[in-house]
């Protein structure tokens, strides 16, 4: 039976990482300044194993956020009903510190595409996402964050900047918003706008957590650096910068580190981790 008197009610303004099994032995013996874990909520839906029984004792001992990938809240369509009940299943069972999922769609029909799509900004889907966000909550009984996505192209029929469409979000919905930091870099560049612009007109009150992670640097057809959202390498410095430039203005809040393809061993994670909460610290 899982003891839930030393369960996390909120994430605390401290640093986490994105868990890997792999880490499983040697996080728990070296955790360095790590205080709280995310999962991907889809790796966690099954009933038992040792994915299972290795979260069970790590939600003892770190305070755990889950990350939704497959909600697919920006679908024009209606949410999968039975992926919503395994997540009600998985966060009833965890009461997680945290739930989140991502401002973009991965269904078409009874198709599910294998990746996170963006969507124009305008009062249509602004009603279609806040109907879904509310759809969540009501489900899980709890507040979910909405995270920002990368852009690698603007929507000629957006009539919303994203920070006003996010905005708008929230006061619909009562929603909280995950910032992920390294997305408004990689946007910024894409798009060739000021990344501290885009932090100056977010709605930082909302701010629920904060995510930086690596990324990879290609070029366009005209030439144009063309950054891609990879999370396979170190964070980028300009991304250390701007996640310095945002705490300025949005005060302490938690920050997770992301490194989801080729995995390092734990001492270089260990060592990203630091680095933010230096960042975080100062």
């Amino acid at each position: 039976m899982l003891d839930t008197s030393r369960r996390f009610d909120r994430l605390p303004p401290a640093v986490g990482v994105g868990y890997k099994p792999q880490h499983f032995s040697s996080l728990r013996a070296d955790p360095g300044p790590v205080e709280w874990l995310e999962i991907h909520a889809e790796n966690y839906m099954g009933d038992g194993g040792r994915p299972i029984a290795q979260l069970r004792t790590l939600s003892e001992e770190f305070a755990i956020s889950v990350h939704g990938v497959g909600l697919s809240i920006g679908g024009e369509g209606p949410l999968d009903r039975d992926h919503l009940a395994r997540l009600k299943k998985l966060c009833d069972w965890l009461n997680p510190a945290s739930f989140s999922e991502h401002l973009a769609w991965s269904t078409h029909g009874a198709e599910f595409l294998n990746d996170l799509l963006p969507l124009p900004y305008t009062p249509a889907t602004l009603a279609g996402v806040a109907d879904h966000i509310k759809q969540v909550q009501e489900s899980l009984g709890r507040q979910m964050l909405l995270e920002n996505p990368s852009s690698y192209l603007r929507f000629e029929d957006s009539t919303l900047s994203e920070t006003d469409f996010l905005g708008a979000l929230v006061h619909q919905t009562g929603c909280g918003l995950l910032l992920d930091v390294n997305n408004v870099f990689i946007s910024a560049t894409n798009l060739q706008v000021s990344p501290q612009a885009y932090i100056d007109a977010f709605p930082v009150d909302a701010i629920g957590e904060i995510h930086i992670g690596g990324h990879d640097e290609d070029e366009d057809d005209q030439g144009a650096a063309l950054l891609i959202d990879s999370h396979g390498k170190p964070v980028a410095d300009p991304v250390w910068q701007l996640l310095d430039y945002t705490l300025a203005r949005s005060g302490p809040r938690p920050v997770l580190v992301e490194w989801d393809n080729d995995v390092p061993d734990w001492p270089v994670l260990r060592h990203e981790a630091a680095r933010a909460a230096n960042v975080l610290a100062a």
